[in-house]
């Protein structure tokens, strides 16, 4: 119960152990044709460059930035968290120019000073996360598309934590490239990481494509923009893997496939309004369990994510110390912190097969035994008596 990754669906760890296909076998590329339609939906696009990134949630992030971003092209980023200092990471790495709009951990960046900082520095991309589980805040993102429209900036948003259990409107708040991850609210392991693009990303994309000496095709031409500076994120060559060309430009993850397959089989099957009222029916009761075992939860009410909760270490209560009786008491683990939140705050997880009542109660129920035990005073019971009470609200 964790900030991710959580407990992987039954389902999709089933399928994870179908056997091996060909990379070529008209069944798996049958997969791979069913993936990005599956996709599709849970991004909310009709993109057709819905596929999938080979690796860690990262390696879509950094195949979007180093494949959109040249060196020496000017990219914003807003920053609310550990996640957005990674995008400047990985950005400092390509050799961009970074311009950065930031809000305190805990809070996330208003719209007007976006638009402010797109007006001062006239970006080629604007960079940033949606759920940033280091802060557990949400970024809105409703209007950022039509800001960078506006000014000519394509847009990059790392929805990794919140995917499939936080509505992403990709096509109506016009972003151009959205990335996420499976071990978080689509109930799956790290390893595969879906992607969209729109048609004005890709035509950047497609200028910069050079494809690799030992599998050139006359059907395939190169772009006259700089080469993409990484052979294995370069997402113009992958874009042609998924598309009818099929170039062969690496080995895809058979067994991911099949597991990101089934993320998206049951996110669909659940239905997608259905699954971010669980994600939100979940996120209430850990508010409202933690507030009524006399706990302060961190951040901002009005921008929290639904499946992260912060909730301040007590004065006195040694965190480390109730992380480990969770763990070997109760077997459950909750997540700790990073940078200024280190030692300040635990981050309480319930998305995916995580994201149901039982569990959430069981935690709840959980951290109050253990509280009492490091003498906190708790209120026997209060914590689960109003988490089920949320639930329903």
């Amino acid at each position: 119960m964790g900030p991710g990754p959580v407990n992987a669906h039954p389902r999709v760890l089933r399928a994870m152990s179908a056997d091996l296909l060909g990379q070529f076998d008209p069944e798996m590329t049958a997969y791979m044709n069913q993936v990005m339609a599956l996709y599709r939906p849970v991004f909310g696009t009709a993109n057709r460059w819905t596929f999938l990134i080979d690796g860690t949630a990262r390696s879509a992030i950094e195949a979007s930035l180093i494949s959109l971003v040249a060196p020496g092209d000017t990219v914003l980023v807003v920053d609310f968290g550990r996640f957005g200092l990674l995008l400047t990471e990985i950005l400092e790495r390509i050799g961009a120019v970074i311009e950065t709009v930031s809000a305190p951990w805990g809070q996330v960046v208003p719209l007007a000073d976006i638009e402010t900082a797109i007006a001062r520095t006239r970006p080629k991309v604007v960079a940033t996360v949606h759920g940033d589980t280091s802060t557990t805040m949400a970024q809105p993102l409703a209007g950022l598309g039509d800001l960078c429209r506006i000014s000519g900036a394509l847009s990059y948003v790392d929805a990794t934590a919140t995917l499939g259990g936080m509505a992403m409107q990709a096509d109506t708040w016009g972003l151009d490239v959205v990335t996420g991850g499976l071990q978080k609210c689509l109930g799956g392991p790290s390893g595969s990481a879906p992607i969209t693009i729109s048609d004005a990303a890709a035509e950047r994309i497609f200028s910069r494509r050079h494809v690799e000496k030992g599998i050139r095709r006359d059907d395939i031409v190169d772009g006259s923009g700089v080469r993409i500076g990484s052979n294995y994120f370069d997402l113009a060559m992958i874009m042609d893997y998924w598309s009818d060309k099929r170039l062969n430009h690496h080995t895809e993850a058979t067994t991911m496939l099949y597991g990101a397959r089934e993320c998206a089989r049951v996110a669909l099957g659940e239905g997608l309004e259905a699954r971010f009222a669980r994600h939100a029916a979940a996120g209430r009761a850990v508010v409202a369990g933690a507030r009524a075992m006399g706990l302060t939860v961190f951040g901002d009410d009005a921008h929290r994510m639904t499946n992260v909760t912060g909730i301040l270490i007590p004065e006195g209560v040694d965190g480390e110390r109730v992380r480990a009786r969770m763990r070997e008491d109760f077997e459950i683990e909750i997540g700790a912190a990073f940078g200024p939140l280190q030692g300040k705050i635990w981050r309480i997880g319930a998305m995916g097969y995580n994201a149901m009542k039982h569990k959430v109660l069981i935690t709840l129920g959980a951290l109050e035994s253990v509280l009492r035990a490091e003498g906190f005073a708790v209120p026997a019971g209060a914590g689960v008596d109003a988490a089920l009470e949320a639930w329903g609200a």
